[in-house]
């Protein structure tokens, strides 16, 4: 499979800047940074996006708290090793990163239904049994690890979590299924509860898939569309 991330792996993001950049790494001299964006839900809530970007394509003013901008780049994952346990660490690797103004619209509230301010494509292959469940209200949801190829014969793997319809098509998916899903990047906090009996806060990101597809299946079509659905 081609590894272009136009086509395997690419996202938008629209939201504001929020805290100040840190730095990230360097690697030959170039170096990066990562900062958290806000992106507004319908609900109300926001979802706020880790992203990593290098210095060439910021200026001196681009991240200032509370600017606007447009992300394209991918959803990418990375290990780290902290007190001899590996850790999945996600981020948004920008490719191209752009202000944007605010407009009247905007001001009032009104929403564009033509600006897409969460959105990600991704096409790879499920890596574990997807787990299926219900909530104690009979929501029904599953979790799924899409590992995405990437160039140098890298993946990365990336959580995902499915609804409704979508769910139940998801658990009876085999492992090593290649899939393409459509969804928007979300963020959410839960507890960590360590052997000493601390609890320690923790946000969590994934894609809450909108539609999937297996992509091995093209003469059945096995494509399933949902109505848009936030969690909570």
């Amino acid at each position: 499979m081609d590894t272009n991330y136009l086509e395997n792996n690419y996202l938008t993001l629209v939201g504001k800047v929020t805290g100040e950049k840190k730095f990230s790494h360097e690697i030959y001299g170039e170096r990066f940074y990562i900062f958290n964006l806000s992106i507004p839900r319908l609900s109300g809530n926001s979802d706020i996006i880790p992203i990593t970007v290098s210095e060439r394509l910021i200026k001196e003013d681009t991240l200032q708290e509370g600017n606007k901008l447009l992300i394209k780049g991918q959803f990418r994952s990375y290990n780290s090793y902290e007190n001899e346990k590996n850790r999945l660490i996600l981020t948004v690797f920008a490719k191209d990163i752009m202000e944007v103004e605010e407009n009247e619209e905007e001001e009032n509230d009104i929403v564009r239904k033509d600006i897409v301010t969460n959105e990600v494509v991704l096409v790879g292959y499920i890596c574990k049994k997807p787990i299926y469940r219900q909530t104690p209200f009979g929501r029904e949801i599953s979790d799924l690890l899409l590992a995405v190829n990437r160039a140098y014969n890298k993946s990365d793997y990336i959580p995902c979590i499915a609804w409704g319809r979508n769910a139940r098509f998801c658990q009876n998916l085999e492992v090593g299924t290649q899939v393409k899903v459509v969804g928007r990047v979300q963020s959410r906090t839960y507890e960590k509860k360590h052997e000493d009996g601390s609890v320690e806060t923790r946000v969590a990101y994934e894609v809450s898939i909108g539609s999937l597809e297996v992509v091995e299946e093209k003469d059945n079509e096995n494509e399933i569309e949902t109505e848009n659905q936030e969690a909570v």
